[in-house]
């Protein structure tokens, strides 16, 4: 299916964007959960959008809806955490996406205050810790670059996935046998 239109002309919004919707939604995203403390209170949210921008220096984007309270701690706060969720943490992603009050999200698990300040999740399968170094609105949203300041990784999990609207693990990991 293809919905461009001939160039120099603007596509209808409405079937551009329902066909971008679509396509979205085959795109395989790893689910993290982003998460930064403003004075003394903490909030996460799960989030798709992530991705590395540059290794010279260190660095990645996250995209957040500008109506989001994450996304307006983030213009105020100068840091903030990715905790990439493993295969076992779906009730962790459901949670900071709505299921629990934000006041209460941090209670469940191996949350941990790093030393920066804002909760990193103790058994995640990669955490980044980046300080705010540009915010990029654009549309609903606001692209967050991050220079990373601390990383960790744990080799012995696999990360949780999210593709049409279903979780999933990557195809490594569904095919070898884990211990």
């Amino acid at each position: 299916m293809s919905a461009t239109a001939p160039a120099g002309t603007m596509p209808a919004s409405a079937p551009i964007s329902d066909a971008f919707r679509a396509t979205m939604r085959r795109f395989p995203a790893t689910v993290t959960v982003i998460s930064a403390c403003r004075n003394g209170a903490d909030h996460g949210m799960t989030a798709t959008a992530v991705t590395s921008l540059s290794m010279d220096p260190p660095s990645l984007i996250i995209c957040l809806n500008n109506r989001t309270y994450l996304h307006d701690m983030l213009l105020e706060v100068s840091e903030f955490a990715v905790s990439v969720l493993t295969d076992n943490q779906v009730s962790v992603s459901e949670g900071f996406s709505g299921k629990i009050a934000p006041e209460h999200r941090f209670e469940a698990t191996d949350w941990v205050r790093h030393e920066r300040g804002m909760m990193v999740l103790g058994s995640a399968h990669a955490s980044v810790v980046c300080r705010r170094m540009g915010a990029v609105p654009y549309g609903t949203h606001t692209i967050f670059i991050g220079q990373v300041i601390d990383t960790r990784v744990c080799d012995d999990t696999v990360p949780l996935m999210y593709e049409n609207s279903k979780y999933c693990a990557p195809q490594h990991a569904l095919l070898s046998p884990r211990n």
